[in-house]
């Protein structure tokens, strides 16, 4: 049987209690440490395709030397890439982020608007990293939908949904909104740690008993 909203808090509880020994995604810790705005949203954007264990040491090069959009923009986009680098496609991004920041200046007086669709407006930012930005930057319920959210929802069976835009609307109609906070932190982390895309760990899982573990073919 699917995961539904009979036994969601059961679901969300138990995964709360499972994450708090693993690591936090990077964007999540950034949220964390700095209570940045602009922190946030470039680190989301340097996520993008990329590993955490990139993403974090990438986000701390560059902010030491730019934390802020005008210092952003005191740098080329070489100067960027040479810091960013090996993120997952730094020569666009260091590109995106001198835009971004020029936006920002121009528009938004260098700050990070905090509403979806103003972020919407700003090249290069797509709705995953826009909820992500007003989840951790701004701390307002938002669904923020990436690989492994899409994935284990769909897994559980608590949605049916063929890309990320239709699993975002179907959850922002079906789950509760208490859990929107925290829905995209815990189930990235389950998914780097546990419910992995190719053969998860299920024999570890602590909602395995109530998952049905919707297209998964071999498992652990």
């Amino acid at each position: 049987m699917p995961i539904t909203n009979s036994n969601i808090t059961t679901v969300i509880s138990r995964l709360r209690r499972a994450v708090r020994h693993l690591p936090d995604p990077s964007v999540t810790l950034v949220g964390k440490k700095w209570r940045s705005p602009f922190r946030v949203l470039i680190s989301c954007l340097l996520s993008l395709r990329t590993q955490d264990a990139t993403t974090l040491p990438a986000a701390r090069r560059l902010f030491a030397v730019a934390d802020t959009p005008a210092k952003m923009l005191k740098l080329t986009a070489p100067q960027i890439e040479k810091l960013i680098y090996p993120v997952g496609f730094y020569r666009n991004k260091a590109r995106m982020i001198r835009n971004i920041c020029r936006d920002l200046i121009e528009r938004y007086h260098a700050q990070i608007p905090a509403d979806l669709d103003e972020l919407l407006t700003l090249k290069g930012v797509g709705r995953k990293t826009a909820n992500l930005v007003l989840i951790e930057a701004f701390h307002q319920p938002a669904i923020c939908v990436d690989t492994h959210v899409h994935r284990i929802s769909n897994r559980w069976g608590y949605v049916k949904t063929r890309n990320p835009l239709e699993t975002e609307q179907a959850l922002r109609k079906k789950l509760p909104k208490p859990y929107w906070m925290d829905y995209n932190a815990l189930l990235v982390t389950w998914g780097q740690n546990v419910c992995r895309p190719v053969s998860p760990l299920c024999s570890r899982c602590v909602v395995g008993d109530v998952c049905p573990r919707t297209r998964v073919r071999r498992s652990r």
